[in-house]
């Protein structure tokens, strides 16, 4: 069993060590435990089912934990992989403990974190990357695994309700996915709306914008409006959907966050943005070149990263992703567009 509960990109991280694992032991069955939202994430990695967990609900607290492991342990595991290590995880390893069942849990390196993150005696250095992390839990396990760039997720057919709402043209399609859980990681709105501008000038692609709930929607929907070649997909299709077409992108360009997992995990050329996170924290989309990622000036803000998360930063922070110029992504995009093309 791999437990995975959240969040999206973390799910989604797991994707080429579980593709890597499944190539390299196709007698392994593996079952994930995670949120019911994220399977479709999971869907096409063979030999894997999901086991949905319902945190909020009937597994909520631990008497729900301890009705999840009743359902668990019939399966008779072998070995328990922990990608997660959080309270409810620990828990359930107790559960396990009382089969004798092996248990693995992930090292989350907080106190490597925490000095990266520091005001005062930063240790600014590269950590390890969550995938070797991921990997490392099996290899503990006796199942030593190296995911490579070939571990992806092939392309997925467009959704057709997606294609007969929007009319959809032969245009090659580009994402955006302009939001963040935290404003510390997230772009400017009024920049990355210059940066679809410049876009829709150009008219060699359709954009789709990615993002989710009523406020982002409203946002997204007033620029499907206003530039002729957007297309919000927020709320007209549902998560499978959305997968589908991320597939079929010529590129992605998200904050750090999961769209930029998501888009990583089919090997889409992606463009991440950085505020006061930073790719040395580990959690940087799979597989892409480490010059796809535009960082805020270190110079001008010497504390990043000053969290992992993107939720703690000191005062004027919040401004530093607006050292980075809609110039810059717009000249990043038109660079990996001019690359993907001339490998066709």
């Amino acid at each position: 069993m791999v437990i995975r509960l959240s969040a999206m990109g973390d799910v989604a991280m797991t994707v080429p060590v579980l593709i890597a694992l499944n190539q390299k032991y196709p007698h392994l069955k593996l079952t994930v435990l995670t949120k019911p939202f994220f399977e479709p994430i999971l869907a096409q990695i063979p030999n894997v089912t999901v086991h949905q967990a319902e945190v909020k609900g009937t597994h909520k607290g631990v008497l729900g934990l301890w009705k999840l492991y009743q359902e668990l342990k019939s399966s008779n595991f072998d070995g328990v992989a922990d990608l997660h290590n959080v309270l409810r995880s620990t828990i359930l390893k107790q559960f396990f403990k009382l089969k004798g069942i092996p248990f693995v849990q992930m090292d989350k390196a907080r106190k490597e974190k925490k000095a990266l993150t520091a005001a005062k005696n930063k240790v600014f250095k590269p950590l390890q990357s969550m995938h070797l992390r991921y990997a490392t839990v099996f290899a503990d396990l006796g199942f030593p695994v190296e995911p490579k760039m070939e571990h992806i997720l092939p392309k997925r057919k467009l959704p057709l309700s997606f294609n007969e709402s929007e009319g959809v043209d032969t245009k090659p399609f580009i994402g955006i996915a302009p939001f963040a859980a935290f404003k510390g990681k997230m772009y400017p709105l009024q920049s990355m709306k210059e940066v679809i501008h410049q876009l829709n000038e150009l008219g060699a692609h359709k954009i789709l914008l990615f993002g989710g709930g009523a406020v982002e929607k409203q946002e997204l929907e007033s620029w499907e409006k206003e530039f002729q070649n957007c297309i919000s997909v927020v709320g007209k299709i549902n998560f499978k959907e959305e997968l589908d077409l991320i597939s079929n992108l010529v590129l992605m360009v998200a904050m750090d966050s999961g769209n930029s997992h998501l888009a990583a995990m089919y090997g889409i050329p992606t463009i991440t943005l950085w505020g006061v996170t930073h790719p040395y924290a580990g959690f940087y989309p799979f597989g892409q070149d480490p010059n796809n990622a535009l960082m805020a000036d270190r110079e001008k803000y010497p504390l990043i990263p000053t969290s992992v998360y993107g939720n703690k930063f000191p005062v004027g922070y919040d401004r530093a992703m607006e050292t980075i110029a809609p110039e810059q992504v717009i000249q990043k995009i038109k660079e990996l567009l001019y690359s993907t093309e001339s490998t066709r």
